[in-house]
């Protein structure tokens, strides 16, 4: 006998919400969408999940106002800003698909293939929840401090099965699979650092980051609005996705969660697993929350990289005239757009950056981070650029310091002019603190720079940060010596190298007004002028 349906969306509690005053809480998509003003922020803990549940939501408010309005324009969005979303087509849209949001359905679950229940290849064949579970254990990919095991998982709440199996779909690496294909295409946020500007509110947060509408938009389904996916589909080239929502909602792996026999029938202790509904990416259709950097060979997707604060690369998040050193997500251009039709060109714009990081299907790190980008660095190419000269110029003094390092350890170490013992000093600089102690003091910098900036006070902002780059350097350097000792061969070093380091200071100091002559981001001496009229981006 065939179960019925279990675990309505619509109804059930299973996205964890942080309300106005602080209280935390699990609503269905009803309550969310009518609670929207007063939800703060979406309170889940894993990065991945977080901004997958925020792209399921934008595809079901993008849906839900193609069918009613029917389309929109900024000002729309400037309207519903201030007066809140429009709860009643949102509701009416949730209960018209009301069938395609049970989590456990015998022929349509949500988000999972219900044909691997009758597929020779999965049906007699089931692996642990983990498997969609990106910090858990399971395989051949242990994680530190997990010790679960595969052939006897831990039953969890269906929700959080389903918020996992969703981070899961955007973020999974490619690679092996080995049913239906050998292999399989990435996830539509593999390796990437996603970007989601923020509100106050969560209805906010889902203004600002509603796609906008196109012509297009007609055809651009969610997974929910498809047929039920079957083998074939499973077994077919790669398609590129028909715009956000399809991206928002790929299945980029088949999943069938498991619901557990009674007395726990909203537990989830086994899935079926195989290959998805592979994503072939289009470099003229790039994921609307992916950022692009320059690289050694072109724009790389931004990403969390290895010991290296995101910060670092925020001018990834602003506009380039040129093309060739950034490319900020789209996402952010269209939050720029709603600002300017609220008038409200002097703001900042919170956004999030979180994500994860993978090593050929190894997952080796995740983040979140929080910043708050000026208005007038996301419309003007010209305080972009600043931006960009600025954290160059952070990354160029960086450098400096560490081959100055790097000689003065190798002048402590025997044979100091040759070639491995030069090696082995840089090998020890790079395990030092000195990045550490150099990039900790313009990190507490940098929010004050960021203010200024958005201000339009670009000449003090130019000052504060070559005086942020001043203290910094100092900083490592004094950490470096610390480190070296006082031993008749550090303290020659150290004498020796005194000169190129008060050499490498010196136009900071000119720069910042500490030894004459005048302040710029760079070393520019003009004043900047910086005019309020936005550019506008499609």
């Amino acid at each position: 006998m065939t179960p019925p349906p279990a675990f309505n969306l619509l109804d059930q509690p299973w996205i964890p919400v942080r309300l106005r005053g602080g209280q935390v809480t699990e609503l269905g998509l009803l309550a969310l969408f009518e609670r929207a003003g007063d939800i703060e922020a979406l309170a889940e803990t894993s990065p991945p999940n977080l901004v997958a549940l925020h792209r399921l939501l934008l595809a079901v408010t993008h849906r839900a106002l193609c069918r009613d309005p029917g389309s929109w324009k900024d000002a729309d969005r400037a309207r519903w800003w201030r007066t809140g979303l429009p709860v009643a087509p949102l509701h009416a849209y949730l209960e018209h698909w009301r069938e395609r949001f049970w989590l456990f359905h015998p022929t349509e679950p949500f988000m999972q293939v219900a044909a691997l229940a009758r597929a020779p290849e999965t049906a007699d064949k089931l692996k642990p929840w983990t498997q969609v579970a990106l910090e858990s254990a399971n395989g051949n990919t242990p994680v530190v401090f997990d010790h679960a095991v595969d052939d006897c998982p831990v039953a969890v709440p269906a929700a959080r099965a389903l918020r996992q199996l969703l981070g899961f779909l955007q973020f999974t690496p490619g690679g092996l699979v080995k049913v239906f294909r050998s292999a399989d295409k990435a996830g539509p946020l593999s390796n990437t650092a996603a970007v989601m500007p923020l509100g106050a509110t969560l209805a906010q947060a889902l203004l600002l980051g509603l796609p906008p509408h196109r012509a297009a938009s007609a055809s651009d389904l969610p997974c929910w609005e498809r047929p039920p996916v079957t083998t074939a589909d499973l077994q077919a080239d790669p398609q590129p996705a028909t715009g956000p929502c399809d991206r928002y909602s790929r299945l980029s792996r088949a999943v069938l969660l498991l619901q557990e026999p009674e007395p726990e029938p909203t537990q989830v202790r086994w899935i079926r697993f195989g290959a998805g509904v592979a994503l072939l990416e289009d470099e003229a259709a790039p994921d609307p929350m992916s950022s692009y950097r320059a690289g050694s060979n072109g724009l790389v997707r931004l990403n969390f990289a290895e010991g290296k604060a995101a910060w670092r690369d925020l001018g990834a998040l602003l506009p380039d005239a040129t093309g060739k050193e950034a490319q900020p997500a789209a996402i952010l251009s269209g939050a720029a757009n709603l600002q300017d039709a609220l008038g409200d060109l002097d703001s900042d714009i919170p956004v999030l950056l979180a994500g994860l990081t993978s090593d050929q299907a190894k997952l080796v790190r995740w983040r979140s981070e929080h910043f708050r980008l000026p208005m007038v660095a996301l419309t003007r190419f010209e305080v972009a650029q600043l931006v960009r000269e600025a954290l160059q110029a952070a990354e160029t003094q960086h450098r400096e310091l560490r081959r100055l390092a790097n000689q003065m350890l190798a002048h402590t170490l025997p044979d100091p002019g040759s070639k491995d013992t030069l090696e082995r000093a840089r090998e020890m600089v790079a395990r030092s603190p000195l990045s550490t102690a150099f990039f900790v003091v313009l990190e507490q910098a940098l929010p004050h720079w960021l203010q200024r900036i958005g201000r339009a006070e670009i000449d003090e902002a130019a000052r504060d940060w070559q005086r942020a780059l001043l203290r910094a350097s100092q900083n490592a350097w004094d950490t470096t010596l610390a480190l070296l000792g006082t031993s008749a061969p550090a303290l020659k070093a150290q004498a020796q190298m005194h000169g190129r380091h008060l050499h490498l200071l010196k136009p900071l100091r000119e720069a910042a007004g500490e030894g004459g002559g005048t302040a710029g981001i760079a070393t520019t001496t003009t004043t900047t002028t910086i005019s309020k009229e936005p550019t506008h981006h499609e």
